[in-house]
């Protein structure tokens, strides 16, 4: 069976004491297992990056930039195989992997321009003889723990400002689909990063542990569900470390009755399904505003009975499997309770057969969902869609901001003037106006508030270089020898 190893200064490690297995979704086979880290060796990996670290902070922005757009090269030329892996291993369909890839590399194009993000700035004789000027100084090493649902991606997302800004990176990818995390440490070797600069652990609680509380590992970016985010906000931020920790979501999708209803029933399935909704920008509530209810679900029902679900590797599949049986499990457990709880299930995903015993789950649409209800107050994380009814605009806002999450949110409508409104009034991170995943594209920056973000700085773009760098000011004199005198007052400005 195939093992998947460790990336460890420059090297690939398969030796553990324990290992993890690895399914493809597709089949329900186990077809690998990874190498799980002990302390010793999250400790091994730490040490290799901080050894790298000064040589790698010294390196020049112009190298740093050539090695970005060798990385940019090879995963563009590399692209087919890379969404392959990531299908095998996660289960998503391959246009939806490529994809993926793309939005990966939207930071790395980011970072290879790097030389004028991290200009300082310069103010010449702010006293009399005296400069101040500022610079952007890496924070160390960083550790970024990375989710199952975007093994590519999110990755990418992190450690392509990291890398960028000087830092040296310990990457724990989850050990559900671990390989694309080795592929792409192989790729950035390849590019001429220095070894020991990018290492890959795997494992699982107690790989993470090691890095909250490692002195060496001076801050922490990690995507996952809110629990864990907020426990390792906790954790990592009493041990003195910066983290920006993004959590989950329950991403709602306000239609007005004025809106394109085709148009907003096609975005509801594709921001819905896609993906088989385990994405923290899936739209999981779609907020129905004044009498337009009926006519919508309705549409959204005709369009759930065309979609392919099968294999990732199958062209005509749409949605793939979830990533594992247990989840698949989880998901079927929300559409169960919801009838229970007095919701209208429209369309029911358990009632699909499917000829394999892979993780696959129908598509589900459940009406008359209120707040309190599971289906409605929980992240399902899985291809379920609840409708809610509401009588007006100030309703539907009344409820996204209700909602202990605030990831993204999106209003379709044809009207400029409640487009504008619903911008001003809502309390989300990222917003759409008859966009269903308003997903940020690599020269902004990426985050939510409230329970989807524990932190101050969001992912990726502009943001992503104050948080792997450090201020520093430096004020400078240079007067005449024969002017010096001791003075024990508070300087004064000449």
């Amino acid at each position: 069976m195939e093992r998947i190893p460790h990336f460890i200064n420059g090297a690939l490690i398969s030796d553990a004491e324990r290992y993890g297995p690895v399914f493809n979704p597709a089949t329900g086979e186990q077809e690998k297992e990874v190498a799980l880290a002990s302390a010793g060796r999250v400790q091994e990996a730490v040490e290799a990056a901080r050894a790298a670290l000064p040589g790698w902070r010294a390196t020049s922005l112009a190298k740093r930039t050539t090695i970005f757009f060798k990385v940019r090269e090879l995963l563009l030329a590399r692209r087919p195989e890379l969404a392959a892996l990531l299908t095998s291993e996660h289960g998503k369909v391959l246009s939806d992997a490529e994809g993926e890839i793309t939005r990966g590399l939207e930071n790395i194009e980011f970072a290879t321009g790097l030389s004028h993000a991290l200009k300082g700035e310069r103010s010449e004789q702010v006293a009399g003889g005296v400069d101040v000027h500022s610079v952007r100084q890496p924070v160390g090493v960083v550790a970024c723990v990375t989710p199952f649902n975007f093994p590519a991606m999110v990755p990418l997302w992190m450690i392509g400002s990291a890398l960028a800004c000087g830092n040296t990176v310990l990457l724990k990818p989850s050990e559900k689909d671990p390989s694309s995390a080795v592929f792409i440490a192989q790729v950035f070797a390849e590019a001429g990063l220095p070894a020991g600069v990018l290492n890959v652990v795997h494992g699982d609680k107690e790989a993470v542990d090691v890095l909250l509380e490692h002195p060496d590992v001076k801050a922490i970016s990690f995507v996952g569900s809110t629990p864990i985010a907020q426990s390792i906000y906790r954790r990592a931020a009493e041990h003195g470390k910066r983290v920006q920790a993004l959590g989950g979501a329950k991403n709602h999708m306000v239609v007005l009755p004025d809106a394109d209803l085709a148009m907003a029933a096609d975005a509801a399935v594709s921001a819905a399904y896609g993906s088989a909704g385990e994405r923290c920008m899936a739209i999981s509530v779609l907020v129905a505003v004044g009498n337009i209810a009926d006519e919508l679900v309705a549409a959204i029902s005709t369009r759930m009975a065309t979609l392919k679900i099968g294999p990732g590797t199958d062209p005509a599949s749409q949605m793939g499997p979830l990533i594992t049986a247990a989840h698949r499990d989880k998901v079927a457990s929300y559409v169960a309770g919801a009838a229970e709880e007095g919701a209208t299930v429209v369309v029911d995903g358990r009632e699909q057969a499917f000829d394999s015993n892979g993780f696959f789950i129908g598509v589900s649409l459940v009406d008359h969902v209120k707040p309190g209800m599971k289906v409605y107050d929980d992240e399902i994380f899985g291809p379920v869609l609840s409708v809610v009814r509401v009588e007006s605009y100030a309703d539907a806002v009344q409820l996204v901001n209700d909602n202990e999450f605030g990831n993204g949110v999106a209003i379709f409508t044809r009207d400029g003037g409640a487009a504008r409104q619903f911008e001003f009034d809502v309390e989300a991170g990222m917003v759409g106006v008859n966009v269903p995943i308003p997903v940020p594209v690599g020269t902004f920056s990426f985050g939510g508030w409230k329970n989807s973000l524990f932190g101050d700085t969001h992912m990726y773009g502009p943001e992503s270089i104050r948080f792997y760098t450090r201020g520093k000011v430096v004020t400078t004199r240079w007067p005449d020898p024969a002017t010096s005198v001791i003075d024990l007052g508070f300087p004064q400005v000449d």
